[in-house]
């Protein structure tokens, strides 16, 4: 097959890889619109199982990216005026160039042509390739060339958002809530190198335009912004992505739906396709996701149709709890002021339990009674079986046929 991935974001670049790792006489080709070395977004999360997915399907990229993650133990979660609370846990992180890199120098180390400063708005400049893959992303213009072929739908969330760095290296992915004249405002922190960390600020629309950020640029919004955070900061300096002017890159998060993944050669792959909000980070997983799925899907059908539809129905349904995940965490959020009054340890809890969608439909307080009910079951159950004697008596008896 000739195929042209337009986007070098992790679902290009993957499938990329798979396709010539399952056939080397594919005709694929990357094309990435920024120059080499240059992209947006600081640091991506991930878990085991993506870990567990790329060991499954390239080992050598999984070892790469493995060998340079960042790992972060735990979660923290500070709230002016109240004791530190914390979840356990794990996961890993890694600047988003550096996952870049290694699935470019794999990808052209199997033989893929990949391509950058190549801005794509124009099928008819492609030539004639087999399958296009749209992955250029949350603002793809191969999408929005054919608006009614995929049934776009974009819904912009009420919160504004600021995705920054900082050199404070963060060790434990870190919630931290700041209380302000105009409201609460907060950051989603954790470290991904030795030496630098992502810093998500996050606050109410009414708090943003409260603290004045509507008419401040980059460098006295930045400025204000270290002054929030100052104690979470420890003099460490909040880093821009990039020069933007006199634009200040505060961002309402657009989810992205579309009815339709594939028109006529075009399929979509990656935020292209869906997006679920950064609050569960599972952009990267998803997009890798995909790549696996669509390469599975053309190599287990005859013709690119029956591919294309078997990837659809398989990728959208494995989306569709994560989309209601995603949903119910982005207006847990939007809601804050409804929970952080409750105080620790209920607010950690429920700030844990952000994706059930009973929260929205009962009190908060009441959500947390009903899961500590839940949690304290089974050792209830076990101290009233002890209590009784047959705890003790069946202890005894697997002692003594030991």
């Amino acid at each position: 097959m000739r195929i042209t991935c337009v986007g070098g974001g992790p679902a290009g670049l993957y499938l990329a890889i798979l396709m010539k790792r399952r056939d080397p006489g594919h005709d694929v080709t990357v094309l990435e619109r920024n120059p080499a070395g240059v992209t947006y977004g600081w640091g991506v999360v991930f878990w085991d199982d993506l870990l567990e997915g790329l060991r499954a399907n390239d080992p050598p990229t999984a070892q790469a990216i493995a060998a340079d993650a960042f790992r972060w133990a735990d979660q923290r979660i500070l709230v002016d005026g109240q004791p530190a609370a914390g979840l356990p846990g794990f996961g890993y992180s890694m600047r988003r160039q550096r996952l870049l890199d290694i699935l470019t120098a794999r990808a052209l180390e199997l033989g893929v042509d990949v391509r950058f400063d190549r801005e794509v708005e124009d099928l008819a400049r492609l030539g004639e390739p087999d399958l296009v893959v749209a992955c250029d992303g949350v603002n793809s213009r191969l999408r929005r060339r054919h608006p009614d072929g995929f049934g776009t739908r974009i819904d912009t969330g009420r919160n504004r958002y600021m995705w920054l760095g900082t050199t404070k290296v963060f060790d434990s992915f870190t919630f931290a809530f700041v209380q302000t004249r105009a409201g609460w405002i907060w950051c989603h922190a954790y470290g991904f190198d030795a030496g630098t960390s992502t810093f998500i600020v996050e606050c109410l629309p009414e708090t943003w335009a409260g603290l004045g950020f509507g008419q401040l640029g980059l460098d006295d919004s930045i400025g204000r912004l270290e002054r929030l955070f100052e104690r979470q900061l420890d003099g460490h300096r909040l880093i821009a992505q990039a020069p933007t002017g006199d634009r200040t890159p505060w961002l309402g998060f657009r989810t992205v739906t579309n009815e339709r993944w594939h028109h006529g050669r075009v399929v979509l792959a990656g935020d292209a396709a869906h997006t679920t909000h950064f609050t569960i980070g599972s952009g990267t997983k998803l997009a890798i996701e995909d790549a696996i799925g669509l390469a599975a899907a053309l190599g287990g059908h005859r013709d690119l149709e029956s591919a294309l539809a078997a990837y659809e129905q398989e990728r959208k349904t494995a989306l569709l709890l994560l989309q209601r995940e995603a949903r119910n965490s982005a207006r847990w959020f939007e809601s804050l002021p409804r929970y952080i009054r409750l105080g620790e340890p209920q607010f950690a809890a429920l700030l844990h339990h952000r994706r059930s969608p009973l929260l929205t439909r009962m009190s908060p307080a009441g959500y947390y009674r009903l899961r500590r009910t839940i949690e304290l079951l089974p050792l209830v159950d076990r101290l009233w079986h002890w209590a009784s004697g047959w705890g003790r008596a069946r202890y005894v008896r697997r002692t003594d046929t030991a």
